[in-house]
């Protein structure tokens, strides 16, 4: 099954617009989401200005594993709490909508890292994972290229005309 070719452009913008939504709601999110997300995301603008680098990609795409990780801790930890405080006041529905954004955005990341990981390999990123007997890896090494011609021995070759 082939892939679909999603731009990175649009996963960066997708996750700017979706974060922007986040924070919309004064106060209920640490300062380490702010800075996490804006962080991988200007890893992922790397990536958009550097076509051709996979340091980029790589670090956007680790960026975004490491963020899923801390966005579900940081929504664990502080949801439940942001609610009671937002249950009475007039901004509870934005309070909503806001932490809505934050878990579509939780939710899109798993989806965002898998096409990443692809534009990783097409970019040239190597997959190499060694887990004691369990070994992954891209080697080509021992590949025999079709495109290559032999040359002609002594015998097949045709004599010159002159």
């Amino acid at each position: 099954m082939e892939v679909p070719a999603l731009n990175l452009k649009a996963i960066v913008f997708v996750h700017w617009l979706l974060t922007i939504f986040a924070c919309i709601f004064p106060g209920w999110l640490p300062g380490a989401y702010y800075l996490s997300n804006f962080s991988v995301l200007a890893m992922g603008v790397w990536a958009v200005a550097q076509r051709d680098s996979v340091d980029s990609i790589f670090m956007f795409m680790v960026g975004m594993v490491v963020t899923i990780v801390l966005d579900i801790l940081l929504l664990a930890l502080f949801y439940a709490g942001a609610e009671q405080g937002s249950e009475k006041s007039s901004l509870r529905d934005l309070f909503r909508f806001s932490g809505g954004m934050a878990i579509l955005s939780l939710i899109l990341k798993p989806l965002s890292c898998f096409f990443t990981y692809h534009m990783y390999l097409e970019r040239g990123g190597e997959c190499n994972l060694n887990l004691g007997f369990i070994t992954v890896s891209r080697d080509r090494s021992t590949y025999q290229t079709i495109d290559h011609t032999d040359t002609p021995t002594e015998q097949d070759k045709l004599p010159s005309r002159y």
